[in-house]
């Protein structure tokens, strides 16, 4: 009894945000604009706002001139002036907290600072939306009567010179409010293990005897998490061990490969999956419709968005516009300036709008992980679809997957080679990799016409990675843990080779 009244008081709290986030939907433009000089004018007497003299920009246009794009190399120096201790570099409040991230197969750390209100007013703010948006969605739901099963990084926090860094994840928990322990599994302690084995064992242990209906986590680490518990329970599916368990938020990678797995764990017609965008750097969009893994841009969480057309990113005739500007079915690489103090900062991803009205997006790819030797232009979203498509014909199932080329030579042709890990392997690979490649070309019309009588490519060169194989590169690369991820597709054969002759 005490359960379902405290579901329904805080299903009620959550959904009444569900008119603010209409009033974003219906005049997002004006939002953004306002949200823009909203940032201008609070930190104009920054160190760089002083730089590119914030308190005489008026409209976007002389924003846009007056500041140049960064990356994160650029960015640095002003983002370590402000891990040192100096105040008012990036904002013109002290920044205690950096979130540390290694990116892809670069080993040099990156630190995306955090300020107290792109906790408040970005992250948290996302989670509870997140929340109000399925609740909104789905009026019967039971989901606070038991707990969520979160699944986060495993670095510690380090103090350094008065601030503090640490995986995303481990700043979130360690800045939770004392209540929202209760309503989550593992503890926060377990969730904070900085070993990833034991840390797995742990979790296992904690969250196999309780009422679990909510899980939050990335699809591929999360997935292993789960084989261990129904492996160590001994049950055949997740719901008989949680009968209750209703909806999985995801994020960080793509869920195409991993969906048939998730359905066989969650045997459920209603089971629901609801998809984030969220990074270091920001929180940027929810799925906000059951039936569609559309993601909706979140406009009012101090992030003001830009975009450039994948189709003249890095060239001398690149074009950077806002968001009142983008157009459907275009890949764009996507431009943030922030609540945190990142000025115009070139994130790495792309993305393509599917709605204008409201700006409804999916994420196709990163700026550095697509494949672009040949012209012919392959995304992350083609591969991920691809795969999923050929796994669903052969009943398999993907643990992990890379792509790199395989340069022209002499008068030898190009090609993509693939190295695959699977759970379930096709019974016939050969038959799977060619599956595969005429899959890739349904999927995508510059692939298909080099590949054309072999016009420019060859037919796809395929690996079966032994099992393990990426978890065994991962850890001794010391990325094991949440927000880690195995690039997908390279421009070079560096990650593929390493990958090889391991």
């Amino acid at each position: 009894m005490a359960f379902t009244i405290i579901n329904s008081i805080a299903s009620w709290i959550l959904k009444k945000r569900i008119h603010q986030i209409d009033l974003f939907r219906k005049f997002p433009n004006e939002v953004q604009q306002e949200l823009l000089f909203n940032l201008i004018q609070a930190n104009s007497q920054t160190v760089l706002g002083k730089k590119y003299d914030f308190s005489s920009i008026k409209n976007y246009q002389t924003f846009a001139s007056r500041v140049p794009l960064y990356t994160y190399e650029e960015f640095e120096p002003y983002i370590e002036r402000s891990r040192r201790g100096e105040n008012n570099v990036l904002w013109h409040e002290p920044i205690k907290w950096f979130a540390k991230s290694s990116g892809t197969t670069n080993a040099k750390s990156k630190f995306i600072p955090v300020s107290n209100d792109a906790l408040e007013n970005c992250h948290y703010k996302a989670a509870k939306d997140l929340l109000c948006l399925y609740l909104n969605n789905n009026e019967d739901s039971q989901l606070f009567t038991g707990k969520s099963l979160r699944l986060g990084g495993s670095k510690q926090l380090y103090e350094d010179n008065n601030t503090i860094f640490g995986d995303l994840s481990a700043i979130l928990i360690d800045n939770l409010p004392f209540w929202a322990e209760f309503s989550s599994t593992p503890s926060n302690k377990t969730s904070l293990m900085n070993e990833w084995e034991s840390k797995m064992k742990a979790i296992v242990k904690e969250t196999k005897n309780e009422n679990v209906t909510s899980l939050v986590g990335v699809p591929s680490w999360m997935l292993v998490l789960l084989h261990r518990i129904v492996q160590d329970s001994g049950y055949d599916n997740l719901l008989e061990l949680w009968p209750n368990a209703e909806v999985y938020f995801h994020g960080g990678v793509s869920f195409e490969p991993y969906r048939e797995q998730y359905n066989k764990l969650f045997p459920k017609a209603d089971f629901k999956y609801y998809e984030t965008y969220n990074a270091s750097e920001g929180f940027f969009a929810i799925q906000d419709q059951s039936d569609s893994n559309e993601l909706l841009l979140m406009l009012d969480y101090g992030i003001f968005y830009e975009f450039i057309p994948m189709s003249n990113f890095g060239t001398l005739n690149q074009r950077v516009i806002p968001l009142s500007e983008v157009q459907l079915g275009v890949n764009y690489a996507m431009v943030i300036t922030t609540n945190a103090g990142l000025l115009r900062y070139i994130i790495g991803d792309t993305v393509r709008f599917t709605s204008l009205l409201p700006y409804r997006l999916k994420i196709t790819g990163r700026t550095k992980h697509h494949i672009n030797v040949f012209g012919e232009e392959l995304m992350i979203e083609n591969t991920d679809r691809a795969l999923a498509m050929t796994c669903s014909k052969f009943n398999a199932a993907v643990a992990e997957y890379t792509v790199g080329p395989i340069f022209m030579d002499g008068k030898e042709k190009g090609a993509h080679e693939w190295l695959v890990e699977f759970t379930k392997a096709p019974e016939d690979v050969q038959a799977f990799a060619k599956a595969l490649d005429i899959n890739l070309q349904s999927l995508n019309s510059d692939y298909e016409a080099k590949r054309a009588n072999n016009m420019t490519l060859n037919p796809l060169v395929f690996h079966e990675a032994p099992i393990g194989l990426f978890h065994d590169w991962l850890k001794k690369n010391d990325k094991l843990g949440g927000q880690h991820k195995i690039p997908r597709l390279s421009n070079d054969r560096k990650l593929l080779e390493e990958l090889l002759v391991q």
